[in-house]
């Protein structure tokens, strides 16, 4: 036997489970369109979804925080310990549920008023300012309740109580003066504008102060809880504070209504410079109540300890200090000063902290200190005599109490002032100010991530596909399964044009078969070229075969084995042979149709005995060749074939003809093949480019093997040219040729 030529290119093609970069790209390449048309479709349904989009606007204003400057009863003890940094705290203050809950409160951010638009671009429609069209009352596409540019209501008060809480009530208006209210499917009543209405016994209070909206137009009314309007408010709310301790805080708010925003953000503000003010007032009283707490009891013990000194002056004839003791009595009422300022800071601290805070901890720290050198004083005074120690006691204890008392007297009257004349340490420096462009959506961002998403599912779709359908692309391929491939079939263009089913390399555009024979009247196409070649190579290799018939098929369906078979024999019988194309598939053969021919009276009646052989074969417009088509189709192909009768008739017809051609059904859908396949000296594989896997055809030529049957070679058709492979070139070089 004579191999055929090798035409495909020199290089070793992949394996299959192997990723080829090369192939990968040129499948890009290859779907170029596909990927322009999907990532443009991508980009313009982003422009569409950032038009769509409401805006989202941004209103800002400027706080500051000063450090406390007014009279404080223990800012000796924090000169001491340190001031401490209390940004977090206010950042904390201004996003409590305290201050976001009365701006809630005062802008009825939680009733929700939701305009019913026009669907899809009704929002886009009433932010570019389109009225309400003169025709859309008459127009089934405007729906009546549509709510277009200008048209609002205004909300004066309402009370939701029971299961309405968060439930849509809407409110269509029937004149300006009247509106109705629906919940569901119900109507529960109307009422008009100014008025305050009641439905659903009380549960619904109501009071629309202003209408401006047609007839018809339909908003929805939700209140939603308390709770869940700060926490959305929250939500939209940020605070950050403007470099480090400069006690400056930006206050940033997003809303789609821009007034809004400014509203509730100046709202904010206020609320948080009036509660600021009021804890600083709370704060002075509350210490000037501990210091007016005090004053009577620090006078007391000033008085017990001047009647002690006076008595015991009194009982050793006014005895005095020496110089070395009134030294050491000015030392300790100096550390008793500062003790007892320590105790009254105490008292404060233990009121707002635990002893556990680093603040409480320091005062505990610096008093166990000045206890300790006040120890050491006593020890010194024990080794003065008796009664300088003891004058020096009672001393000390009229001195300190004294200290302590005009100093107590001091603050209280500071504290007096303070709380006279408090401001709080919180001052609005910069108002609330709305962008005038929105902050949301970022159309532009928008646009090319959408775009980016575009190209890359359309990439990985194209690669997933190439990766997923690993169809034979070159004639290696299929000389690596053992198969020697007797030529490549271009796809043909021509064919496709004609065809109504089978194009020119057998692929299957739409239900209906060949129409006409494309060797006949397109004798210079590729395809037919590439036939011819492969009628040469046939020449060669049936020399040694035991008979002159030809069997061609195929792993599966459409892969163009019946364009292959009638076209091979056009091809031959121009060349002077006499041929015979056999229709051998009964069940869905469509050979007749390249002929004009009808399927009935063809091979099935043959074999069945119902017509003879010779009113079974038919011409055609070629000299030379003969077909026969597959007949009427029968329940039981495959036993027709195995009768005596087919082999009869296929020695008949090898008497008659130079060369029989017999189209069979494909090989892994039925056993027709490996039957007709023993009564043939020479068996042809047909594959499709890109079509079938070489496992498939592998599959294909082993249950041939199985049956018996010795497969010559292969042919792949619907050759194309393409960037994905390299494969191929050479053979539309040759054929491209003249």
């Amino acid at each position: 036997m004579t191999e055929p030529s090798k035409t495909a290119a020199s290089h070793s093609a992949p394996a299959d489970d192997d990723i080829d970069l090369g192939r990968l790209f040129g499948l890009l390449i290859d779907h170029k369109w596909v990927i322009i048309f999907v990532t443009l479709l991508f980009a313009v349904g982003g422009v569409v979804y950032a038009l769509l989009q409401p805006p989202v606007y941004q209103a800002d204003a400027l706080v500051q925080v000063e450090s406390k400057n007014g009279p404080n009863p223990f800012e000796g003890l924090e000169s001491m310990m340190g001031e401490e940094t209390k940004t977090d705290a206010e950042l904390g203050i201004l996003r409590s549920r305290m201050v976001l809950g009365q701006a809630v409160d005062q802008e009825q951010l939680d009733l929700t008023i939701t305009p019913r638009r026009f669907p899809v671009v009704g929002e886009f429609l009433a932010r570019r300012g389109v009225p309400r069209p003169s025709f859309a009352e008459d127009s089934a596409w405007f729906p009546e309740e549509s709510v277009w540019a200008g048209e609002e209501i205004n909300i004066g008060e309402i009370m939701v109580a029971g299961e309405l809480a968060g439930q849509a009530i809407e409110l269509e208006v029937v004149d300006a003066q009247h509106y109705r209210i629906h919940l569901g499917e119900e109507t529960l009543g109307e009422g008009r504008v100014g008025a305050d209405e009641g439905f659903l016994d009380g549960q619904l209070q109501l009071r629309v102060a202003e209408i401006q909206a047609g007839e018809g137009a339909t908003f929805v009314l939700r209140k939603r809880s308390r709770l869940g309007a700060i926490n959305s408010l929250r939500g939209r709310f940020s605070v950050s504070m403007q470099g480090k301790d400069s006690g400056l805080l930006n206050l940033s708010l997003k809303d789609t209504d821009p007034q809004r925003a400014r509203r509730t953000l100046d709202a904010i503000s206020q609320i948080y410079l009036t509660q600021n003010i009021q804890r600083q007032a709370a704060e002075a009283e509350n210490s000037l109540a501990f210091l007016e707490e005090q004053a009577p009891r620090v006078r007391d013990q000033l008085n017990e300890a001047e009647n002690a000194l006076n008595e015991y002056r009194a009982q050793r004839d006014s005895v005095d200090l020496s110089i070395e003791t009134q030294s050491i009595l000015d030392r300790m009422v100096e550390m008793e000063k500062r003790i007892n300022e320590l105790e009254f800071a105490e008292t404060e601290l233990a009121r707002r902290f635990t002893t556990s805070h680093p603040q409480y901890q320091s005062l505990l720290e610096k008093k166990a200190q000045l206890q300790r050198e006040r120890d050491q004083l006593e020890a010194q005074v024990d080794s003065l005599p008796e009664t300088q120690q003891e004058i020096l006691r009672r001393s000390r204890d009229v001195e300190v109490n004294q200290e302590v008392y005009v100093q107590l007297l001091n603050k209280i009257q500071e504290m007096k002032v303070a709380r006279a004349g408090t401001v709080g340490n919180v001052r609005i420096l910069d108002e609330a100010v709305v962008y005038p462009t929105p902050v949301e959506p970022r159309k532009k961002i928008i646009v090319v991530m959408a775009t980016l998403l575009g190209a890359i599912l359309a990439v990985g779709g194209v690669l997933l596909y190439g990766l997923l359908r690993r169809g034979v692309e070159a004639p290696k391929q299929l000389e690596a399964l053992g198969l020697p491939v007797y030529a490549t079939v271009p796809l043909s263009e021509e064919q496709a044009k004609r065809s109504g089913g089978l194009t020119g390399g057998g692929k299957r555009h739409k239900k209906g078969s060949l129409r006409d024979l494309l060797a006949l009247s397109s004798t210079t196409d590729l395809s037919i070229e590439a036939l011819r070649g492969l009628r040469t190579s046939l020449h060669f290799a049936m020399l040694e075969a035991t008979d002159n018939r030809l069997m061609i098929t195929g792993p599966s369906p459409t892969v163009g084995k019946s364009f292959i078979s009638a076209n091979l024999g056009a091809v031959c019988a121009q060349a002077g042979t006499r041929v015979l194309v056999i229709d051998g598939d009964m069940r869905k053969g469509h050979i007749h149709n390249a002929f004009g021919g009808d399927s009935q009276g063809g091979l099935s009646e043959v074999l069945s005995g119902q017509i003879e052989l010779d009113g079974a074969i038919r011409s055609s417009k070629q000299p030379n060749l003969d077909y026969i088509a597959r007949g009427i189709a029968p329940p039981n192909p495959s036993e027709l074939l195995m009768q005596a009768r087919f082999t009869s008739l296929m020695e008949e017809v090898s008497a008659r003809y130079d060369l029989v051609i017999i189209d069979t059904p494909p090989v892994l859908a039925v056993t027709d093949a490996a039957i007709v396949g023993k009564q043939v000296g020479t068996s042809l594989m047909v594959a499709r480019f890109g079509m079938n896997p070489p496992q498939e055809v592998e599959a294909a030529k082993e249950r041939l093997e199985n049956s018996g049957v010795v497969l010559k070679g292969a042919i792949l058709n619907a050759m194309e040219r393409k960037a994905a492979t390299s494969y191929g070139y050479y053979g539309y070089y040759n054929y491209s040729y003249k």
